[in-house]
């Protein structure tokens, strides 16, 4: 019998695709499934972009890139990061990445060993905590609170570093609560962090421009006194409809001072991945310097998606739903209705046809809600309240 390694047997899953393949498995059987569970856009990428990744094919770029992107593209990002921050940064902080994971894997990696902590958002993202385990070192929650608008909060989540704290995860706009920081907790947990250098801090942006209801994302570059030690997330999964091109970038620090991560990662860049296709990278580069019509299109939709969904589930008896205010997902609670969330899940698919995810799939702080995915048509949405309404009415 071989023997791996034990790290693998704590190594977790993003149960969003094991969703998804039953979903897949009950279509091909002749079930009338509604999918709400999956994280992606259900827009097709935007024609100028598929137009510019064929053009890069035809005009013969099939080769081997560098390590940490191409320069073009790297300048791209450079473009939009002072577009949507008004912080410049310098290309050669900017590494292109073949989607949003690699950044966590990467990021994790570096900080992650035995007797180390590290803080994540719950419920949040499950690829942190499993990372975190993988590693060895110790995954401490920093709670996202219904009360509290599934933001963070700066004075809970600064009580939680301790000597072993070696990054602190963040997200906002949030998945899977769709929840929003406001600027000035932002501040306060940025001041905090003065008390504690050893901190690292990556700051998980990838649903940047999705906010709602007048809110704004506030981005962690803002901050110059923590710019030497943080790690921006970000890509073109979400907001260009991309998920499948496995495009992203991150922002790292970089010289000697920050312990050069930016080597560091481009390195792990040689080791693994080694490069970023050239065709997504000019499709990348497309997305950024074009037009910007379908981006503010998906972006309406989606708003008046979340509008049906919130008043929808606040309408069936046992579920209170706030409202997201960003990203593509609503968190409702689902207590009073008497079932466990993952079992409810569980059913909702198999019996009503609707696919969700339960909210312990989402951390150990998920208990009592179910995450719903908007990034589908109006029309399935209201199907899917409709059935989950007669499920739970029987």
């Amino acid at each position: 019998m071989l023997h791996t390694i034990a790290a693998f047997d704590r190594l977790g899953e993003e149960n969003a695709f094991a969703v998804l393949a039953r979903a897949t498995a009950l279509l091909h059987e002749g079930r009338d499934i509604v999918n709400l569970g999956i994280g992606q856009p259900d827009f097709r990428t935007p024609e100028h972009i598929v137009e510019a990744a064929i053009k890069a094919l035809r005009d013969g770029h099939h080769g081997y890139t560098p390590a940490n992107g191409l320069l073009a593209t790297r300048e791209a990002v450079v473009r939009r990061t002072l577009a949507t921050t008004g912080v410049e940064v310098s290309p050669e902080s900017v590494m292109i990445m073949p989607g949003g994971k690699p950044t966590m894997f990467a990021a994790i990696l570096m900080f992650g060993e035995p007797g180390a902590e590290i803080l994540y958002p719950d419920p949040g993202f499950p690829i942190y905590r499993s990372m975190i385990e993988f590693t060895g070192a110790t995954p401490v929650p920093v709670p996202m609170r219904e009360a509290n608008g599934f933001a963070f909060s700066a004075e809970e989540t600064l009580s939680l570093i301790t000597p072993k704290t070696r990054l602190l995860i963040l997200n906002s706009p949030a998945n899977p609560t769709g929840g929003v920081t406001p600027r000035t907790e932002i501040a306060k947990l940025v001041k905090g962090l003065e008390a504690h250098p050893h901190v690292a801090i990556m700051s998980d942006e990838i649903y940047d421009v999705m906010t709602y209801d007048g809110e704004s994302h506030s981005s962690l570059l803002a901050f110059p006194e923590i710019r030497d030690r943080l790690i921006i997330l970000n890509g073109w999964s979400k907001t260009w409809a991309m998920t499948g091109w496995r495009m992203g970038w991150s922002i790292w620090p970089n010289g000697p001072q920050s312990g050069n991560l930016y080597d560091k990662v481009r390195k792990l860049a040689v080791n693994c991945w080694s490069c970023v296709n050239a065709p997504s990278q000019y499709a990348g580069i497309a997305a950024i310097d074009g037009p910007q019509d379908d981006v503010d299109r998906m972006m309406r939709a989606f708003d008046s998606r979340r509008r049906i969904v919130v008043e929808g589930l606040n309408a069936i008896d046992g579920i209170s739903c706030i409202s997201p205010k960003g990203a593509f997902y609503a968190f409702p609670n689902i207590e009073k209705t008497g079932w466990k969330a993952k079992k409810l899940a569980s059913a909702l698919l198999e019996d009503a046809g609707v696919a969700l995810i339960g909210g312990p799939d989402f951390g150990i702080l998920g208990e009592g809600y179910i995450r719903l995915s908007y990034a589908n048509s109006e029309e399935n949405i209201l199907r899917a309240l409709e059935r989950i309404e007669a499920f739970l009415a029987k």
